[in-house]
């Protein structure tokens, strides 16, 4: 359920995958060579790639030298988790200077997918919901973890998980845009919840698609659960404001067309 800020185009471009078991070769790391792919065709440049362990002081390290070699995008993967040694935002908070603070939509996504309360949530999803003070949050369409993005002097840091699965739909989702993919410009997205079936609501998404152009909807059943189906709406535009007015539009539709069928909308 939250709200996502610009994502313009910038180059160079370094990617720092986090973890020890890369560095011990029990696990390949496929995240690197799977984003360089996609960040050079869709025109970016990637200067640098590194795998550094899962330690603190080097993940600050690596993450103050890229930017101090005029990086104008990071993009980390791993180090997300709930385990001692997942320390990326950590890391991120130390480099930025702040704190970290447990993300209210998140833990709400959480919630409305576990269909637990608060006082129920697991150690491991408040930590998961954990993130740099004055970051930026969008809820993943594949997992647990959420995208990250904070920025320091010009240049644009985005924190994604370790599970290539996850890495590949959010880069897809959120971050195309930012390196100039197809439909560039600037984009914001929301995440509501129906209590339909996804084949009740395809119709009414594609209706808003249909009518609000540059927008798209996606139902996510592997996260929903046996009322509620979490809904990405996603609006494109040529500056923040064109794209949060298209945003709006969209969810304002939705809501109609879900209303009409007696059904219910939360956003």
């Amino acid at each position: 359920m939250s709200s996502g800020s610009e994502l313009p185009s910038t180059s160079p471009v370094e990617i720092v995958s986090i973890g020890t078991e890369l560095l011990l070769g029990r696990i390949q790391d496929t995240n690197s060579f799977w984003l360089a792919q996609q960040i050079a065709d869709l025109g970016g440049s990637v200067a640098r790639i590194s795998i550094v362990d899962d330690d603190l002081p080097t993940i600050v390290g690596v993450l103050r030298d890229a930017v101090g070699r005029g990086a104008r995008t990071i993009v980390t993967t791993g180090g997300l988790g709930p385990t001692p040694d997942d320390l990326t935002v950590a890391a991120v908070a130390d480099l930025l200077g702040v704190g970290t603070v447990v993300d209210g939509p998140t833990v709400q996504d959480y919630l409305r997918r576990r269909a637990i309360r608060e006082e129920e949530l697991t150690p491991a999803l408040r930590a998961m919901a954990t993130v740099p003070a004055g970051a930026s949050i969008f809820p993943s369409p594949a997992g647990w973890a959420p995208l990250i993005r904070a920025d320091l002097d010009g240049c644009a840091i985005f924190l994604l998980p370790g599970p290539p699965q996850e890495v590949q739909a959010i880069f897809a989702r959120y971050m195309a845009d930012h390196f100039g993919g197809a439909g560039a410009g600037r984009a914001a997205v929301h995440r509501v919840y129906v209590d339909m079936w996804e084949s009740e609501v395809a119709p009414l998404l594609q209706q808003v698609m249909d009518a609000v152009p540059g927008t798209y909807c996606k139902g996510y059943i592997a996260l929903g659960n046996q009322r509620f189906l979490p809904i990405d709406v996603v609006a494109r535009g040529d500056d923040e404001p064109g794209a949060r007015r298209a945003l709006d539009r969209a969810l304002d539709l939705l809501a109609r067309r879900v209303a009409e069928a007696g059904r219910d909308f939360q956003r």
